[in-house]
């Protein structure tokens, strides 16, 4: 058996490749591993990893089935699919970049250090969000990223197409969910704004010579920084649970 024989080595290639499609079109938009700042050839590492690991579970379209326009149909379809999960999961990665945005706005720290990473953000949000990846990182995610993507391949098989209004009202409902974890999580500075200016309200009413900007912005910058070490874990752990939770049943409901 001749090894380099078109007829065998073909169907493998164009298996793989469909495959491939759909694996880098979700490692695009993966947390953590989808970043801007990360290089286009991790991206593709990864990828290329990730669609091994997959292409002999996934049940393949048999080449005979496949003639002319077929096949880019069915790559667009797959990378259609790829973006659909993956804007599902950048879900979670939207949610920690509003809580960072709204503990910073909520307590006057949105302006220092201007911004850290690659999208505008506060250096708040910066750090909440990259501790969220590393931790992402160390529990696991590339592996229950593959067991997302086989869930994708039970959902929608390959060769079938998606109804897009059952895709858009899902995407939807996501980020109107990852609105709400996000406030959740802002949720300690949310409060300790709304104390400290009910504190400067009744301080200006009572003693309306001193000047009570200078005299509560380091108490709200101590403050803040004070919630961010004692809440920073909390908010990890309910953001980590929430993500692995959707990604271990969340791309079947």
């Amino acid at each position: 058996m001749n090894l380099l024989e078109p007829a065998l080595w073909q169907p493998l290639a164009l298996g793989f490749l469909i495959v491939l499609f759909r694996v880098a079109a979700l490692v695009a938009l993966l947390p953590a591993i989808g970043e801007a700042s990360i290089p286009a050839r991790v991206k593709l590492a990864v990828s290329i990893c990730l669609a091994l690991v997959l292409f002999p579970i996934v049940p393949q379209v048999g080449p005979t089935e496949l003639r002319g326009t077929q096949i880019f149909i069915l790559i667009a379809s797959e990378i259609g699919i790829g973006l659909w999960f993956g804007i599902l999961l950048r879900a979670f990665v939207f949610c920690l970049q509003t809580a960072g945005s709204i503990a910073a706005q909520s307590t006057s720290l949105s302006q220092i250090l201007g911004t850290a990473g690659v999208e505008p953000m506060p250096a708040m949000g910066h750090v909440i969000t990259m501790a969220g990846f590393t931790l992402a990182l160390t529990l696991g995610l590339h592996v229950s990223a593959a067991g997302y993507l086989i869930e994708s391949y039970v959902l929608f098989p390959i060769g079938q197409l998606p109804l897009m209004s059952d895709m858009a009202e899902s995407v939807v409902k996501q980020i109107a969910w990852g609105f709400r974890l996000a406030f959740t999580l802002a949720a300690p500075f949310f409060i300790l704004s709304l104390l400290y200016n009910l504190t400067l309200g009744v301080i200006n009413r009572a003693m309306p010579q001193l000047m009570v900007a200078f005299v509560g912005a380091p108490v709200i910058t101590a403050g803040a920084l004070f919630v961010l070490a004692i809440a920073l874990p909390l908010m990890l752990r309910t953001w980590a649970i929430a993500l692995f939770e959707f990604l271990h049943s969340g791309a079947l409901h």
